[in-house]
C-alpha cells in the first residue's frame, strides 16, 4: 500500500529567526506533513474516502494547494489566479459542494504544485513585514483589511486542522489492510 517515504521534516526550533521565518518554517513543515501522509498511501487509497463527509486524501491535498494560493497569492498579493476555487466542484464552495480532483491529476503533481507555492510563500513571509495589509481581499466580507500576520495564523491553523484529519484517515486506511 505505502509509497516510498522520505525523511520527515522536523518542527521548527525556537529562536530559529524572525517571526516571519517562523511562519515560513511552520508552513513548510505542515505542507510536508500533508504531502507525506497522502504519498504514504497507494494511488487507490489516495482516492478512497473513509469519512461520512466524503473527501479523499488526494482531494484534501488539492484543497490545501488552492487554499494557500487563494489566501496568499489571490487575496494578499492581489494577483489574478485562473481558478482560485479550483478545489471545489464547479469552482463553488459552500453547502452542497465538495472538493474534486480530475482523474488525470496525481498526488505527485499536487505535491509539486504545493511545494512551488510554498517556496513563494516562504519568500513572502521572510521579506514582507507581517503588518502589511492584503492588497485585495476579493470575496471577503471583512471591513478591516487583513494583514500578513493574521493570514499566516489563519493558513497555519487550516493546515494543522487538516493534518489531524489526514492522520486519522491514514490510520484507518492502514488498519484496513
Amino acid at each position: 500500500m505505502s509509497q516510498p517515504m522520505t525523511e520527515p521534516m522536523s518542527e521548527p526550533t525556537p529562536g530559529a529567526g524572525s517571526e516571519g521565518e517562523h511562519f515560513a518554517g511552520y508552513l513548510a513543515w505542515m505542507r510536508e506533513e500533508l504531502i507525506a501522509g497522502v504519498l504514504r498511501l497507494s494511488p487507490e487509497e489516495q482516492r478512497t474516502t473513509r469519512l461520512a463527509s466524503g473527501w479523499t486524501p488526494i482531494e484534501l491535498l488539492s484543497h490545501v494547494v488552492h487554499m494557500e494560493r487563494r489566501w496568499l497569492v489571490w487575496r494578499f498579493l492581489g494577483e489574478d489566479v485562473a481558478d482560485p476555487r479550483g478545489d471545489w466542484q464547479g469552482g463553488v464552495s459552500g453547502e452542497g459542494s465538495r472538493w474534486e480532483v480530475a482523474a488525470d491529476v496525481t498526488a505527485e503533481d499536487l505535491a509539486s504544485r504545493l511545494r512551488a507555492i510554498g517556496a513563494r510563500v516562504s519568500e513572502l513571509f521572510t521579506t514582507v513585514p507581517l503588518g502589511t495589509r492584503a492588497a485585495n481581499l476579493r470575496d471577503i466580507d471583512e471591513e478591516v483589511p487583513l494583514d500578513l500576520r493574521w493570514l499566516g495564523f489563519h493558513v497555519l491553523t487550516e493546515y494543522a486542522r487538516h493534518a489531524g484529519h489526514l492522520d486519522i484517515v491514514v490510520e484507518l486506511a492502514e488498519s484496513s489492510t
